[in-house]
């Protein structure tokens, strides 16, 4: 009976202790930020951390968010992410002063649930032309001769585009029971709404203080995960913010168009230097990892490959400079083909992803003065007087090792040569170079030396 009774005491607490764990995983809420630009980097934090929220059976996730936009192919992925989620998703621009601009309102419109603080907006979603620039919208003239609100897309690509991305955020606010109308207004007008106008027109559910009020005011709500209706049970849920990982720190930094844009040029150099002087190595070695991490980096984004031409044609010029007589004709040109292909490497258009012009400029000036560095010790060495071969030997000075019967030994540029003259000469006398015939050199008394004895 002792035992009996000790192991239903065994077994009630080994459930009293389960229980409370299980429930502890439920109640959290998954706090992610995501500010900035959304790119590849944004895409990873969400997909690393969406996969961890689903492992803890968290009851909510949260990405708080201030954005100004970002690529149109990271939207898509992580709005296909925020869809297949199997746990309720609130995007929460936060804090106040924060926006949700571009892409971000994509991704609001998305979530199961779209929450906005106090003095925060959201919209500008008019599409952007990857690589081209923004796109052009029709402006009519009022009477006063100002431009009205852009109304249609002034040719059939722009009109493609903004119809795909109508459809799109459309197909999000009918997915989401959210203002379908306002949604198409930001997409072909560019409208904006501050948080307070968003939630009296039905385009978020919540205007929350913080994420406490958020939390209260999620509950009992009721959202579509998947094919099923869920009731949200968001009270007293502790809030857990999941920092982005190593991993995705480095994609940050590398897919920063500044940092690929100058790995880019450190790898061109790396190489070019490892050509012009062969066996240094070390140019060779960081140039071409340089290069590696700058393919990778510029694969995931937004690149026009005639500006990466422009910029390896720039190189190119400039290099070939330091070596033909183009009186500066070939340098000048590269140092604008340099320019032009970085001003056009990256849109300047996409929100988070233009490359500054102090940026081009610092660049356009290193390689200018690398190219004038070249070009001076190539003149240089031009001038210098020849080192080796026959032209180098002529003239050299040396000494005479034995001599007799106008032939002898002579020690020139540290080595034993074989000599004749038409003088007598004596050991340890300079002499001077005047011609070479095979492996027997031609000499003469050097002229600021008379025979001597030396050491007597």
């Amino acid at each position: 009976m002792a035992g009996i009774l000790g192991l239903c005491a065994f077994t009630a607490t080994a459930q009293t202790v389960e229980t409370p764990r299980e429930a502890a995983g439920s109640r959290e809420a998954i706090v992610l930020d995501i500010e900035g630009a959304i790119g590849p980097a944004t895409v990873e934090y969400l997909r690393r951390s969406l996969a961890e929220a689903t492992r803890r059976e968290a009851g909510l996730v949260i990405l708080r968010m201030d954005t100004p936009g970002g690529l149109d192919s990271a939207m898509r992925e992580i709005i296909r992410d925020i869809i297949a989620s199997p746990i309720a998703i609130a995007t929460y621009v936060s804090p106040s002063g924060a926006r949700a601009a571009s892409a971000g309102t994509y991704i609001l419109y998305a979530s199961h649930i779209a929450a906005m603080a106090p003095g925060t907006n959201l919209g500008a979603a008019t599409p952007v032309q990857l690589g081209g620039g923004r796109q052009p919208l029709d402006r009519d003239k009022d009477d006063a001769g100002q431009d009205k609100q852009p109304s249609a897309p002034a040719d059939a690509m722009t009109a493609k585009a903004v119809n795909d991305a109508v459809a799109f955020i459309r197909g999000l606010a009918e997915l989401r029971g959210r203002n379908a109308d306002w949604a198409e207004e930001a997409v072909r007008q560019a409208a904006s709404l501050p948080a307070r106008q968003a939630l009296a027109r039905s385009v978020v559910d919540i205007v929350a203080n913080d994420l406490s009020d958020l939390l209260a005011q999620a509950d009992g709500r009721t959202v579509r995960i998947g094919s099923t209706e869920h009731r949200l049970d968001t009270a007293g849920l502790r809030p857990v913010v999941i920092e982005p990982d190593w991993r995705t720190r480095l994609l940050a930094t590398i897919t920063h168009p500044s940092i690929a844009y100058v790995l880019l040029l450190i790898g061109i150099y790396g190489i070019v230097f490892e050509f012009l002087s062969p066996g240094a190595i070390v140019p060779g070695v960081i140039g071409a990892i340089c290069l590696l991490i700058a393919a990778f980096a510029l694969n995931l984004l937004p690149v026009n490959y005639a500006g990466v031409g422009l910029i390896l044609l720039g190189v190119a010029l400039m290099t070939a400079e330091a070596f033909l007589p183009s009186f500066g004709i070939l340098g000048i040109g590269g140092i604008i083909a340099f320019v032009l292909g970085s001003l056009l490497v990256f849109d300047r258009d996409v929100p988070g992803f233009a490359l500054s012009w102090p940026i081009v400029m610092a660049a356009a000036t290193v390689s200018a003065g690398t190219l004038i560095i070249a070009a001076t010790a190539a003149v240089r060495a031009h001038r210098r007087r020849v080192a080796t071969g026959d032209t180098g030997l002529i003239g050299m000075t040396g000494e005479v090792l034995a001599w007799s019967d106008g032939h002898g030994q002579v020690h020139v540029q540290g080595e034993r040569w074989a000599a004749r003259a038409d003088v007598v000469l004596a050991p340890r006398q300079r002499v001077r170079v005047v011609a070479r015939e095979r492996l027997t050199l031609v000499v003469e008394p050097a002229a600021e030396t008379a025979p001597e004895n030396r050491g007597r």
